[in-house]
């Protein structure tokens, strides 16, 4: 059995990887999986689906649900205000289509690092880097890396940030959001800045070698035209684009970021997170209530896109708790756990198969870390040093062809294939951080 549990559990994986790139929902595709592996490793099908399946999924959910909530609010709040919109078209303007790469990831990291929905980023900054890109004339199968690189590769794993991936390790560690000190700090610029500059020379390399601007599909077409249209308007006209002033529009964002690392030091860090959104969402609510129209409306989308996110977050832990159950889970954890080399060797490999395995950085922490970070800190590790390789792990494999956020970025907000678009994703989002979180465990390990 335990040949057949790890066939199982690989070819479990596998399905899942296969059904969601096939554009099954992710719930049905974790049960689907789930079955699977359940099957073919001699587990009861009723306890593994009624007990651990439902166990990681409801326990997840209501860890995580108020986090995800006031998250997703304050990203609907900032998009209603069109705070998100003057936060884009303030950085178009900086920076034009010459720059166009730069101004995409710095637009959607800008907003990510301040707690605005990765959801809510990818839809506000897409029109801004097509016409920025239009303009430009570069490929527009680059767009799904730079929304993907900007939204996620360093800004959920930096310190100080106030996304749920660099929250979920404090619970776990005891340590607040700033956790990992100059090395954590280091491995974000680096990130940011090998992954920029690989990014615009893949882009400048298709340029030459003869790809130009142009839409995956006819309704992107309709899109452009409008943008067009509005563009020659606000040309002749510049007050028919009324917007946020930009420090106004900006200032939620830097208030969340502050609170949270203020707060996190004297209090649980999941805590300060949420009163930090609170004040933004009321601030954005006051300083921009011109430009809120419908602010019932607006808390009712982001509670609902709150509960899709999270409920699909919830399906992904759901499956790995299943997985957990299987004897070929335990070989692998054992194995980790006995891996040559610095014991931050075998958390941040341990994380980063887990992560991979769900295809979600903080599903795959809410299973890695209750298994992993007693072990580690019962050896004596240092707790921040802990807090920040897991933080970087989760941002490596979990960016694999199923994770929910790169196929909605892909498929849905960029009308892109995987076939077209995955490959930089891969390279700036899998790779790049996966061999920065390498060189991390060396400088802990030494320093």
């Amino acid at each position: 059995m335990g040949i057949l549990g790890m066939i199982g559990l690989v070819g479990s994986l596998v399905l899942l990887v296969y059904l969601t790139m096939k554009g099954i929902n992710i719930i049905i595709a974790a049960l689907i999986s789930s079955v699977v592996i359940a099957l073919t490793s001699g587990l009861s099908l009723e306890t593994a689906l009624m007990e651990d399946y439902m166990t990681g999924f409801t326990g997840y959910f209501a860890s995580w649900f108020l986090v995800f909530l006031l998250g997703a609010i304050f990203g609907k709040i900032m998009q209603e205000t069109k705070s998100a919109d003057t936060i884009a078209q303030w950085i178009k303007m900086k920076f034009g289509a010459k720059r166009a790469v730069f101004a995409v990831v710095a637009a959607a990291a800008i907003m990510t690092y301040g707690g605005v929905s990765l959801f809510v980023v990818g839809f506000a900054v897409y029109p801004i880097a097509v016409s920025l890109f239009r303009a430009a004339n570069l490929p527009h199968r680059y767009i799904p890396a730079a929304l993907v690189f900007g939204s996620i590769s360093f800004t959920m794993t930096a310190p100080g940030s106030p996304e749920i991936q660099n929250i979920i390790p404090t619970e776990f560690f005891g340590t607040s959001p700033t956790a990992g000190g100059w090395i954590g700090v280091l491995s974000a610029l680096l990130i940011m800045t090998l992954g920029g500059l690989w990014l615009g020379l893949m882009v400048r390399k298709a340029s030459v070698n003869g790809e130009v601007f142009s839409l995956p599909n006819a309704k992107d077409e309709e899109m452009v035209a409008s943008l067009a249209a509005e563009e020659e308007l606000v040309g002749h006209n510049p007050k028919l684009l009324e917007l946020p002033n930009i420090i106004v529009a900006i200032m939620p964002l830097f208030l969340v970021i502050v609170i949270l690392n203020i707060l996190g030091q004297f209090m649980n860090p999941t805590t300060a997170l949420l009163i930090a959104l609170t004040v933004g969402i009321a601030v954005a609510c006051i300083s921009m209530f011109k430009f809120l129209t419908e602010f019932w409306g607006s808390l009712a989308t982001g509670t609902q896109n709150a509960l899709v996110a999270l409920a699909n977050t919830c399906a992904v832990v759901g499956f790995g708790s299943v997985a957990a159950q299987v004897s070929a889970f335990d070989l692998l954890i054992t194995g980790l756990i006995n891996l040559p080399g610095p014991p931050l060797l075998g958390l941040a490999v341990g994380v980063t198969v887990i992560c991979g395995i769900t295809g979600s950085a903080s599903g795959g922490l809410g299973i890695a870390l209750p298994i992993l970070a007693p072990i580690y800190l019962s050896q004596g590790g240092d707790p921040g040093s802990m807090h920040r390789i897991s933080a970087l792990a989760s941002g490596g494999l979990d960016s694999l062809p199923h994770n929910g956020y790169v196929v909605t970025t892909v498929r849905a907000i960029c009308g892109e294939s995987h076939k077209r678009a995955y490959k930089p994703i891969l390279l700036i989002s899998v790779f790049l951080p996966t061999v920065i979180l390498a060189l991390a465990v060396i400088l802990y390990t030494i320093f």
